[in-house]
C-alpha cells in the first residue's frame, strides 16, 4: 500500500522525533582487563585493578571521558594463570576500540607479546615484564612503564649507596640477594653481579624455593655471612616469612631492602612487629593525601561507584599503582587524540600516545599526582621512561617515604638491554627500527 506524500512526510517527521529521543551512541575507548580477584594473588589484583577502574570512573564522571570519548572496560578473571589470561585475550581482543592490555602478570605478558604485536595493540607491563622490551626499537608494542627489573636493581644499589655516603663507600660491603626461586626471581642475578664488580661490594645470591614458607637455613647463612644488607626479591608469602625469620636470627630489619613486589601492605602486615622498620622500593608513594586520591574519594566513592569493597585500602600500594597506571593509560589516549582526533582510536594509534608519553613534574602536579609519582619520559626507543624510584619504610601502621627520587645507572644498563633485544630480534627475524615510526597511517 502506497502512502500519500503528506503521510510519508508525517511518518518521516515522527521517525526523526523518535530518533532524537533515543540515546546517541558516543565514542568509546575499551580496556579489556585480565584481572585476578580470586586465588593466591587476589590482594594485589583487587588493589591494582580497583585503582585502575577508580581512575577510569573519575575521568568518566568528572570529565565525561577523554575529550568526549567514554572509557569502558570488561574484566576477565585469570586467577593469575597464563592459560586463563590467554583465554581472556582471545575472547576480548575483537571488541571495538581496544586501547591497551594491562595484565599485571609476568607470565601472561610473556604469552601475549607475539599476539599483541600481530594485532598491533599496546601491552602495558608497569613495573614488570621483559627487561629488554624497554628497547622500543625491537618491541614497538610493549611498554614496561616506570620500572624494569634491571633499573630496579640499579635503583636499589644506588639507594644503599646513599645510606653509606656514596657509591665509593660500597667497596667492601657485603650484600645478599634473597630471591624467589622462579624465572622472575632469577632475572636480576647477572645485573647484581655486574654492579658488584663495578662498585666493589661482596655479593652472595641465595634462592628461596617457591612458595617460601621455610627460610631458616637461608637466614642462618645470611647471619654467618655477616651481611650488611639483604635485598628481598620476593613474592607472596615469601615476604612476611622472610621478615619474621630475619627477626628470629637477629638480622636488623632496616637493613632489608625489598624489591617492587615486596613493598605492599600485604607483605608487611602479616609479619607483625617483625616488619617495623623494613624498607622497600616503589615507583609510587602510598597514602590518600594526594589531590587525585581525594578527588576519587569525593567523586567516585561519593557517587557509590568505587571499586574497592574495603575503603581502608584506598591509598594502599597496589591501589595507588592502579591509579598511576590509569593516569598513564588515559594520558596516552589524550596525546594520541592530538594527532588523530577526539574519537575512538585503534590500538595502533594509541601506541603513538605511549611512545610520546612525556609527563614532567609540572604535568604530574596538574593531574593531582605531585609526590604520588615523579615523572615519565617515554620515547620511541625507550619504552620505560626515566626509571625514577623512591623508598618507603614501614612504621608498623603505614608506609613513609624516606628517600628522594633516585635514577638508575642507564649508562651501564642500556648496552645490556640493547644486546638482549638485538638477540631477540635476530631470533624472531625482526627488523630493528632506526627512527620513530609512530606516524600511524590513518
Amino acid at each position: 500500500m502506497l502512502l500519500s506524500r503528506s503521510l510519508r512526510t508525517a511518518a518521516l517527521a515522527a521517525a526523526i522525533a523518535i530518533g532524537a529521543a533515543l540515546p546517541v551512541h558516543a565514542d568509546e575507548q575499551f580496556f579489556p582487563l585480565q584481572s585476578y580477584r580470586v586465588g593466591p594473588y587476589a590482594a594485589g589484583g583487587t588493589g591494582f585493578f580497583g585503582g585502575f577502574i577508580d581512575y577510569l570512573n573519575l575521568i568518566n564522571i568528572r570529565d565525561g571521558g577523554v575529550n568526549g570519548v567514554k572509557l569502558t572496560w570488561e574484566e576477565g578473571e585469570t586467577q593469575y594463570e597464563v592459560e586463563r589470561g590467554v583465554e581472556v585475550y582471545e575472547r576480548l581482543k575483537n571488541h571495538p576500540g581496544v586501547a591497551a592490555w594491562n595484565p599485571l602478570s609476568v607470565g601472561i605478558a610473556y604469552a601475549m607479546i607475539d599476539r599483541i604485536t600481530k594485532d598491533k595493540v599496546p601491552l602495558i607491563t608497569i613495573n614488570h615484564g621483559r627487561t629488554d622490551s624497554t628497547d622500543g626499537r625491537v618491541f614497538p608494542y610493549v611498554f614496561p612503564l616506570l620500572l624494569n627489573p634491571y633499573s630496579e636493581t640499579s635503583g636499589i644499589v644506588n639507594y644503599i649507596a646513599t645510606r653509606e655516603g656514596g657509591t665509593n663507600k660500597l667497596k667492601g660491603k657485603k650484600i645478599v640477594v634473597l630471591y624467589h626461586g622462579s624465572p622472575y626471581g632469577k632475572e636480576t642475578i647477572p645485573i647484581y653481579q655486574l654492579l658488584a664488580d663495578k662498585y666493589g661490594f661482596s655479593l652472595e645470591q641465595i634462592e628461596v624455593p617457591h612458595p617460601g614458607n621455610e627460610q631458616q637455613s637461608q637466614w642462618l647463612s645470611i647471619r654467618r655471612a655477616k651481611a650488611d644488607y639483604v635485598v628481598l626479591r620476593g613474592w607472596g608469602v615469601m615476604n612476611p616469612v622472610a621478615l619474621k625469620t630475619a627477626q628470629k636470627v637477629g638480622f636488623p630489619v632496616d637493613h632489608i631492602i625489598g624489591n617492587v613486589w615486596s613493598n605492599s601492605e600485604e607483605d608487611v602486615i602479616p609479619a607483625g612487629d617483625a616488619a617495623k622498620g623494613y624498607v622497600a622500593i616503589t615507583t609510587q608513594a602510598s597514602g590518600a593525601e594526594y589531590p587525585v586520591l581525594q578527588e576519587i574519594i569525593k567523586t567516585v566513592y561519593g557517587a557509590g561507584k568505587g571499586n574497592l569493597d574495603d575503603k581502608k585500602r584506598i591509598g594502599s600500594v597496589y591501589h595507588n599503582l592502579g591509579i598511576v597506571n590509569g593516569i598513564l593509560n588515559v594520558e596516552a589516549i589524550r596525546i594520541a587524540q592530538q594527532k588523530f582526533g577526539k574519537r575512538t582510536l585503534t590500538g595502533d594509534e594509541v601506541r603513538l600516545g605511549f611512545e610520546h608519553l612525556q609527563l614532567d613534574p609540572a604535568r604530574v602536579e596538574a593531574l593531582g599526582a605531585k609526590g604520588l609519582f615523579h615523572s615519565i619520559n617515554v620515547t620511541w626507543d625507550n619504552h620505560e621512561g626515566d626509571g625514577r624510584v623512591t623508598f618507603q619504610q614501614w612504621d608498623g601502621t603505614k608506609w613513609k617515604v624516606v628517600s628522594d627520587w633516585i635514577a638508575p645507572d642507564w649508562a651501564s644498563l642500556r648496552p645490556i638491554i640493547e644486546k638482549s633485544a638485538a638477540a631477540y630480534a635476530a631470533e624472531h627475524n625482526i627488523k630493528i627500527r632506526t627512527s620513530d615510526d609512530t606516524a600511524v597511517s590513518q
